[in-house]
């Protein structure tokens, strides 16, 4: 059935958040203080990765990059566009009237758990192509190994941010199930190009996130998010 994988998904990250919060009840602030750093490290290490998979090229045993300036472009243009609309502003509004919603007005970080795992389990390849995969061929499996690896993030989110980690299920769910729905209007413009561009500059996002994660918040990675545009626009004109 078409659409299962966003709900597994969804499943996923709420049975995570579930787990995380039960785990953070009993844990002392500096544990919480080490899975911080610990979890910041990660996510940048993750974003590193996936930025050199689609940019770093081996070619008669000599190392080279590709796409550095489409990186550039994209980031840069995409970060005037996003400080425009202020993206990251609308998200942090949202997660406010989601806390008032929940009444968990007293949860100091409640805004910053939901903006920030809702960045790191919606950036990223696997979303989409997992999703165009489901709602093209009924074909779930991509989500549901993302599942399994946001279920795992998303404990460790909920255990040192709390309960806000919970509420990301909400736009996975809005993301994935609306490139699902769109799959067969979108899937022609995806080429394996595109979608390796779209990775890599989806990865340096991530690490931007670590980097919050592990100094303090500092870098606006939600009025990055048009940098995503960026590889779309390029390969519709290439």
């Amino acid at each position: 059935m078409r659409g299962i994988g966003t709900v597994v998904n969804v499943l996923a990250v709420l049975a995570g958040g579930g787990i995380g919060l039960f785990l953070k009840g009993g844990m002392k602030q500096r544990y919480q203080d080490t899975m911080m750093q610990a979890l910041g490290l990660a996510t940048m290490f993750v974003g590193t990765v996936g930025a050199l998979q689609g940019m770093l090229t081996v070619a008669d045993g000599s190392i080279g990059s590709q796409g550095t300036l489409l990186m550039v472009l994209s980031l840069t243009i995409g970060g005037i566009v996003g400080e425009f609309l202020n993206i990251e502003h609308g998200l942090e509004q949202f997660g406010e009237w989601l806390k008032k919603k929940v009444h968990a007005e007293q949860n100091a970080r409640f805004v910053e758990a939901f903006v920030t795992t809702s960045l790191v389990i919606c950036v990223g390849a696997m979303a989409v192509v997992g999703s165009l995969e489901d709602g093209l061929n009924g074909n779930p499996n991509t989500l549901i190994i993302k599942s399994a690896l946001d279920f795992a993030i998303v404990i460790v989110f909920a255990s040192t941010l709390g309960v806000g980690s919970l509420f990301s299920a909400i736009p996975i769910a809005i993301w994935e199930g609306g490139l699902t729905a769109a799959a067969v209007f979108i899937a022609p413009f995806l080429s394996d190009a595109l979608i390796t561009d779209l990775s890599a500059v989806g990865s340096v996002l991530i690490f931007g996130v670590g980097v919050n994660l592990l100094f303090d918040r500092g870098i606006k990675v939600g009025n990055l998010l048009p940098a995503l545009l960026g590889p779309v626009v390029f390969h519709m004109f290439l």
